[in-house]
């Protein structure tokens, strides 16, 4: 782990990362480690945001779209989600408790605005880490095919479902579970270690395509027209959600809070260049229809570049570390968000209750594996499912982020701001707009609209349970006491009932 200097707290607060009131050695006052340094943070909010999407799905994109197409796609929806990050850095800064959004609202919003912002969070952390689930078995059946189709189990939506795919999925997810389990220390380790393999195949990735690629081999450059660019668009917020995994931990890190922004932007850049690389260097590769065919595209790309079938299993392997990455990172990410919610007596206090000995929220990481044990289940369709009804609530939770940022600006002028985003108000603004305009591709008659009635239905059921709880939460006006008075209240109800 990397060193870093103390961390200030929130204004009134000691600024040693180890305060006197600390309830166990080493931690802050909520009880987390404090030990995550400059590297473990971008390689998290990094690593989060390069799963394995862009190895299942980079034939399709390049087929809607075109290469050039494609990446134009992510270089707008870059665009888009580094405005909405602008609007977390100031947050974050200015509020660095674990659970990260849940606090924005509460403090901007009220209670129901807070659950608002966290369940819809919750669904979108959950969804990726069920997809990485599901994920596994695909990219060890790209390595071992014959292995991974032994044992058939059923068949969900056309596509066969085996043993073998069940067991890898189900043995990673207890591994990464695991993992989590036992402290923020040794997930981080993980993420920078396999970060660092990402990128090291990405490398030879950009090697590849200048010695055997072929600009011709990129056309047709542009397909689709405008549709195309938003089929593209409309993952985007699946894609490139993870950079709010920094907010989820910020209770964790040990970095003045000004940086702790700055790294957040920086972070959604490298994700955003990322993807562009992989579109541009596949395009060069493969044609559209031999992308399309491919169940991995961007590894039979690698493959086609160095004409090297062991230069594709590398890519795999490389997919493989950018899928566990994003796990681990969303797994600290939703147990946080869980924890946060629990703390304000949102969701049951099970949830908010640390490890007495690693301090992890033992319990949310003991939920969220749960459900990734069962992703696998469902076979490869899952994988699409999760993408979009992930991706819609992750944009309903942007949006209220961009909201909480421009009514702090407006309400709360002298709130202590380490971190204050240049011309805020017309960030803040244009964060707005352009995260509505996102969630609008998702609605009935759009490019990219659920699909009914499985995509709609993981949406629908998530929210019908949501609407049950808020409608549970008493009337407490927003403010910086917020959490303090919703509780209290709770407690009164309690006590009187």
């Amino acid at each position: 782990m990397s060193d870093a200097p103390n961390t200030p707290g929130p204004p009134g607060a000691s600024s040693s990362p180890e305060p006197s009131s600390a309830p166990y050695p080493g931690t802050g006052h909520d009880g987390f480690l404090k030990v995550l340094g400059r590297g473990d943070v971008l390689a998290l909010a990094f690593g989060a945001m390069i799963g394995f999407g862009w190895i299942v799905l980079t034939g399709d994109f390049i087929d809607a779209a075109g290469s050039v197409g494609a990446a134009l796609a992510f270089v707008l929806g870059g665009v888009v989600i580094a405005l909405v990050g602008l609007t977390y850095a100031e947050l974050v800064a200015a509020m660095p408790r674990a659970g990260g959004e849940h606090h924005y609202a509460l403090r901007a919003l009220g209670p129901r605005g807070a659950f608002t912002a966290s369940w819809a969070m919750v669904l979108g952390y959950i969804s990726v880490v069920a997809f990485e689930a599901v994920a596994v078995p695909q990219t060890v059946g790209y390595l071992a095919p014959e292995a991974m189709e032994a044992g058939h189990l059923w068949t969900v939506a056309g596509y066969d479902v085996s043993a073998a795919q069940v067991a890898v999925g189900v043995l990673a997810a207890v591994v990464m579970t695991g993992v989590n389990y036992v402290g923020i220390r040794p997930a981080g380790v993980f993420q920078t270690i396999a970060v660092l393999f990402l990128l090291a195949a990405g490398a030879a990735m950009v090697a590849g395509a200048a010695v055997g690629g072929s600009a011709a081999t990129m056309e047709p450059l542009f397909t689709g027209g405008v549709s195309g660019v938003f089929v593209v668009l409309v993952a985007v917020p699946f894609l490139f959600v993870g950079f709010d995994v920094i907010p989820q931990s910020a209770s964790e890190i040990r970095l003045p809070l000004r940086q702790v922004g700055r790294l957040l932007v920086v972070s959604v850049g490298c994700a955003a260049a990322w993807y562009v690389m992989i579109m541009l260097t596949s395009g060069a590769a493969l044609g559209p229809e031999d992308l399309t065919a491919s169940d991995l595209a961007s590894a039979d790309a690698m493959a086609a570049l160095w004409d090297s079938a062991a230069m594709g299993n590398v890519l795999v392997v490389g997919g493989l570390a950018g899928l566990l990455t994003s796990w681990n990172a969303f797994l600290i990410g939703g147990s946080r968000l869980l924890y946060a919610m629990a703390e304000s007596r949102m969701v049951p206090a099970w949830f908010g209750r640390l490890h007495p000995r690693y301090r992890t929220p033992g319990n949310a990481l003991l939920f969220i594996g749960a459900l990734s044990v069962l992703a696998p289940l469902f076979g490869r369709p899952m994988l699409v499912w999760l993408v979009d009804a992930g991706g819609v609530n992750i944009v309903i939770a942007y949006i209220v982020v961009a909201v909480c940022f421009l009514v702090l600006r407006r309400r709360e002028p002298g709130m202590e701001r380490p971190f204050r985003t240049p011309a805020g108000r017309a960030v803040g603004a244009a964060a707005l707009v352009l995260s509505v305009g996102l969630l609008a591709l998702y609605l009935p008659g759009m490019p990219a609209a659920l699909v009914w009635p499985w995509e709609w239905a993981i949406v629908g059921a998530w929210w019908i349970a949501g609407l049950a709880m808020t409608a549970r939460l008493p009337k407490v006006p927003p403010g910086a006491d917020a959490e303090e008075r919703l509780i209290a209240e709770i407690e009164r109800r309690s006590r009187r009932g």
